[in-house]
C-alpha cells in the first residue's frame, strides 16, 4: 500500500547557545514528523521527550496513521512518562506537537497534534499559517482580549505551558485534519525556533530555500544568530504528490476544526492547584 501524501523532508536540531544539554527529541519518518520540547523546568526533560518519541517511532513506516492510533500511542507515551523512576526522570514533562499523514477514504490528510506551546506551521499558496495554538497562559490571555500578539512575545510568562504529557499535567491534544495539496510545506519546531524567528522571517526563509532539508537547517542557523537562548529544533516536509478526487467538496487551505477539542527561557508547567491542570 502507498502513502496518500508523499513527501521529501528535512530536520535539523541544536543545543543552542545557553543551554548545555538539548531536550528536544523529534521523528522525521513518514508518515511521522513530530517534535517533543522537554520541559526544563523539570529533572531530564530530555528523558520526557525522547521517551515520547521513542513511543511514537513504533508507527513508523507505515502509509497513513488515523486519529485512533495517535490517541492510543500518546496514552501509552503519557503512562511511560508519568512512570519515569526517581533520577531518571521523574516527574519531568514535554511538549508535542507534528502531523502525521492520514487517509480519509483514499485521500491525503495531514493529521496534526498538540499538546504545549511547541508549534507547527503550514505554507500553502505562499501563505504561511500557524496550525497548532499555544496551550500557554499567553494565549489565554490573548484569546480573552487582555493580551496582543506584539506584548506577547514580550511577556515574562510566554514559557508557561498550561497543557503537557507529564510533570502532573492531564490535558489533551488538539487534534485538526487538513487536506492536504501538493505544493504544501509544514514546518514543525520547538519554542526555541519560534521564540527566536517571528512569521515574517519564517516565512521569508521557507519561501527562500526550495530544499527541505536547506530549509531546517537554515532555521536552526538563524535563531542561533537570533540569540539561541533554547534548544532549537526544525522539521520541513513538503508534500510533493497527494492522492485525492478530482474535487473535494469544502476543499480550503486553513485548518480545519480540531477533530476535538478533547481529544529566553526554560519551557516550565503553570502553577496549579492540587488536582493538576
Amino acid at each position: 500500500m502507498t502513502s496518500p501524501v508523499t513527501v521529501v523532508f528535512g530536520s535539523a536540531t541544536d543545543a543552542g547557545l545557553r543551554r548545555r544539554i538539548n531536550e528536544d527529541a523529534h521523528i522525521a519518518a513518514p508518515p511521522l514528523f513530530l517534535v517533543a520540547d522537554g520541559m526544563g523546568g523539570h529533572h531530564a526533560g530530555e528523558v520526557a521527550s525522547a521517551t515520547v518519541i521513542e513511543e511514537f517511532a513504533a508507527l513508523a513506516g507505515r502509509p497513513s496513521l488515523g486519529v485512533d492510533e495517535i490517541r492510543t500511542t500518546l496514552a501509552s507515551a503519557r503512562r511511560r512518562v508519568e512512570a519515569l523512576p526517581p533520577g531518571d526522570g521523574a516527574g519531568a514533562g514535554t511538549t508535542l506537537t507534528g502531523v502525521v499523514i492520514a487517509d480519509v477514504d483514499g485521500e491525503g490528510y495531514w493529521l496534526a497534534i498538540n499538546l504545549g506551546d511547541s508549534r507547527t506551521y503550514r505554507l500553502s499558496d505562499g501563505e504561511l499559517e500557524q496550525v497548532s495554538v499555544d496551550h500557554s497562559v499567553v494565549q489565554e490571555l490573548i484569546d480573552a482580549g487582555q493580551l496582543d500578539p506584539v506584548a506577547a512575545s514580550r511577556d515574562t510568562r510566554r514559557n508557561v505551558i498550561t497543557r503537557a504529557i507529564g510533570a502532573g499535567s492531564d490535558g489533551d491534544a488538539d487534534y485538526w485534519l487538513i487536506p492536504a495539496e501538493a505544493g504544501d510545506r509544514i514546518l514543525v519546531c520547538s519554542g526555541g525556533l519560534s521564540s527566536e524567528l517571528d512569521d515574517e522571517t519564517l516565512h521569508a526563509i521557507l519561501v527562500a530555500e526550495t530544499h527541505p532539508q536547506s530549509a531546517a537547517t537554515r532555521l536552526v542557523h538563524e535563531a542561533m544568530l537570533h540569540g539561541g537562548r533554547d534548544n532549537i529544533t526544525a522539521l520541513v516536509v513538503d508534500a510533493t504528490a497527494v492522492s485525492s478526487r478530482a474535487h473535494r467538496p469544502g476543499d480550503h487551505t486553513a485548518p480545519s476544526a480540531p477533530v476535538a477539542d478533547e481529544i529566553d527561557g526554560d519551557t516550565l508547567p503553570r502553577v496549579v492547584a492540587a488536582g493538576g491542570f
